[in-house]
């Protein structure tokens, strides 16, 4: 399945049915009076969040959603049906933005909510409504109310409690395999992630869900490589687990053009817990291990831990260290226990 992040729709409701002029003729009824109805109300259009989608890919081929119009109103006081409305479904996570692309109409984060994005006109009054004491035989109606037309984006950002930063190459994939049965593409060159994967990481009968995205390099912001947008599905997470390959030229550089990278990209982000970790450790002696721990912590002034997703050193300890974040933020009951989940990982 392709993964599609912003889509771009046209939708309109529906406009409502004028409402009707006409005069009760039956046979032998001295007096008829008017009995025109009422036009129907015009159909709404809705968004709703369903789940078991986690991409925005079928909004590449359909972008227009229109509901469907009132219908006019008619004699023998008979209102006119009213328009069936169009609901946009759309996975757990999407912002509804205006067509400016920065107002935010809403933002579904929960499986089933919905929110109205055009309301269907109502519908016009016919002449039996207009009848009063003095004007026993009105000719005016009214016609119905027009529908809105809006040109709206719909951006997704994944549900994920741990997201995943680094450098191109910098193990990202190779943990998010090593600890989930998500299987992400790893190779030996750069930008092997185009888009963001997810899964579903378990320790200590806790599970929690990972987010890996493409990797960033200095000018990211700027748009150099695969820019930053992909950072917008990191922005809902709990903990920012930050993966520095020990094995690169000069780790403690590639550590501070990240921190850059998400300083410039702001949204909240580097307020977020951050855990870093140098990572391919069994690539080192234990002597050069010590160094580079020490040198990195008197650099980079943070607190760091080592593992090797590779061959699984220090992995669990990271989980257990990602795991208290995640239930700091959340609580104990946003945590589910392996029996309470389905095992299979939700994986793009």
């Amino acid at each position: 399945m392709k993964f599609l992040d912003l889509a771009k729709v046209f939708i309109r409701s529906g406009s409502g049915g004028a409402g009707a002029i006409s005069f009760r003729r039956e046979k032998f009824i001295e007096y008829g009076g008017p009995d025109g109805g009422d036009g129907g109300r015009g159909g709404s259009v809705w968004a709703q969040a369903a789940d078991g989608l986690n991409t925005l890919i079928d909004f590449r081929y359909q972008q227009h959603f229109f509901a469907e119009n009132g219908k006019s109103g008619m004699g023998k006081q008979r209102s006119g049906a009213s328009g069936s409305d169009k609901m946009l479904v759309v996975p757990v996570g999407t912002e509804i933005l205006d067509e400016d692309k920065e107002t935010i109409i809403a933002d579904l984060t929960e499986i089933g909510q919905r929110v109205l994005l055009a309301k269907g006109g109502n519908g016009g009054f016919g002449n039996l409504h207009f009848k009063t004491s003095v004007n026993q035989a009105p000719r005016r109606s009214n016609p119905g109310q027009e529908g809105v037309e809006r040109i709206l984006w719909l951006r997704l950002k994944l549900i994920a409690d741990v997201g995943l930063l680094g450098m191109p190459n910098a193990g990202k994939s190779t943990f998010l395999a090593a600890t989930s049965n998500a299987r992400p593409k790893i190779a030996d060159y750069p930008f092997t992630t185009l888009t963001p994967n997810l899964g579903v990481v378990g320790v200590d009968q806790t599970e929690f869900v990972v987010a890996d995205v493409p990797g960033l390099i200095e000018g990211a912001n700027a748009g150099r490589g695969l820019g930053d947008l992909f950072l917008g599905h990191i922005e809902r997470c709990s903990v920012l687990l930050h993966l520095v390959d020990c094995t690169s030229n000069d780790p403690i550089k590639d550590y501070h053009t990240i921190v850059k990278e998400i300083e410039a990209y702001g949204a909240k982000l580097t307020s977020k817990p951050r855990l870093t970790v140098l990572n391919k450790i069994d690539a080192l002696d234990e002597q050069a291990r010590l160094l580079l721990e020490q040198e990195f912590t008197e650099r980079s002034n943070s607190d760091i831990l080592v593992m090797s997703a590779v061959s699984g050193e220090n992995v669990e300890n990271v989980l257990r260290e990602l795991k208290k974040f995640v239930i700091k933020d959340n609580g104990e009951n946003s945590i589910q226990s392996k029996t309470e989940r389905d095992d299979s990982p939700w994986n793009i």
